[in-house]
């Protein structure tokens, strides 16, 4: 028998609490069994997103709100600019070209973090970008981007802010509102513990302006159908029912945990991992604006990452992502945000000394463990 462990980051574990629920028998969406569900979800969706706004459920992955945020809000010419720093910010390019829209792109290294400068200086020249795409964190790069600086940029004008917080929404305080964020998305199988399926998408009251002019084509999820079947707590189209019913027990969680703990456990968790990988002599990915949501390490030299990921998945059970394009085979990234603690870290830098040392590298066993352990025991 072989334990698995599942720390990569997305689709990221379910607890069993969340299965448990999601196992029970199927109700009919129709009914005011399951209209209450998901108006609890629905209010429960607002707190976590800090906004007063609706907060849509839509049958789909992250990339399906991503979508609809540029099909249900713009129209065809409009000037968008495009943060790019890694394989999402380059899906935000390619829906916003598929939809029409002149893009301007500000390319950003991967691993690091957008200069927000260069966001200010891109507006000054160009007033009429309608819209600013950026992630909170860029998955592919374990970088993290400015996003309550970049907010403060086009809260007090009529550019909207767009944020694709799928691996930020729960590991960061994101406050929509507040902060000015015009549009703010996430999938359920990342900080939201659930299997994939549900993407989550709010729009501000700016950004609920700018739609009446859309013109560009959508059918399936059109927001202003998702919102006003909302109001008569059910959805527009058939819902993913049980991910919902799931989703009500995940956001009591999340609730009773606190969201300020909730932070905080994500902070703790990514610091250790931080610093297990530098204890064992590894290179950070994103050393200057590292996410809290993932660590990317690159592996030894003379390490083939791509071989390490598949012995650790195959031969030990634990579950890691390795890089894409440019990166792949050359990094290893660590999970810890959704349902991770503490010991899940520990398993995390272990395995790593185990791998690493049997592919050849020099290891100084239970150096990174114990740096990580420093960091983690501070919670107890």
């Amino acid at each position: 028998m072989k334990k698995r462990y599942l720390i990569s980051p997305g689709p990221t574990p379910v607890p069993e609490d969340v299965l448990l629920e999601m196992a029970k028998p199927m109700i009919h969406h129709r009914t005011t069994q399951f209209s209450a569900i998901f108006k609890e979800c629905a209010e429960g969706l607002k707190n976590l997103f800090k906004t007063k706004n609706t907060v849509m459920m839509l049958a789909s992955s992250g990339t399906g709100a991503m979508d609809a945020s540029v099909s249900n809000i713009f129209t065809k010419g409009d000037t968008a600019l495009v943060i790019n720093g890694g394989k999402f910010g380059e899906r935000w390019e390619k829906i916003c070209r598929a939809y029409g829209l002149n893009v301007e792109v500000v390319n950003v290294e991967w691993g690091e973090a957008v200069d927000v400068d260069i966001i200010r200086k891109k507006l000054a020249a160009n007033p009429s970008i309608a819209g600013v795409f950026t992630q909170g964190s860029e998955t592919s790069t374990t970088a993290a981007h400015p996003i309550k600086e970049i907010a403060a940029l086009t809260k007090d004008t009529d550019t909207l802010l767009i944020v694709d917080g799928i691996t930020a929404v729960g590991v960061y305080d994101l406050p929509m509102d507040n902060w000015g964020i015009d549009v703010l998305l996430t999938g359920s199988q990342k900080a939201l513990m659930l299997p994939p399926g549900l993407a989550f998408i709010a729009l501000s009251d700016k950004a609920w302006e700018k739609s009446e002019n859309c013109n560009l084509p959508h059918f399936y999820i059109d927001l202003n159908k998702e919102r006003e079947a909302i109001s008569k707590d059910t959805s527009a189209f058939t819902p993913a029912v049980s991910l919902i019913v799931g989703l009500r027990k995940v956001l009591q969680m999340l609730e009773n945990e606190g969201y300020e703990n909730v932070y905080k456990r994500h902070d703790a968790l990514a610091r250790a991992a931080r610093a297990g990988a530098e204890a064992l002599g590894l290179r950070l990915l994103a050393p200057n604006s590292p996410s809290n949501a993932a660590t990317g390490l690159f592996v030894p030299s003379g390490v083939d990452g791509g071989k390490v990921v598949k012995e650790l998945r195959e031969n030990y059970g634990v579950t890691f992502a390795g890089g894409q394009d440019q990166l792949k085979g050359k990094i290893v990234r660590i999970a810890h945000l959704g349902y991770f603690d503490s010991f899940d870290i520990i398993i995390a830098i272990s395995a790593l000394e185990m791998a690493f040392s049997n592919h050849g590298a020099d290891i100084n066993y239970g150096a990174g463990v114990a740096a990580a352990q420093a960091i983690l025991n501070e919670r107890y």
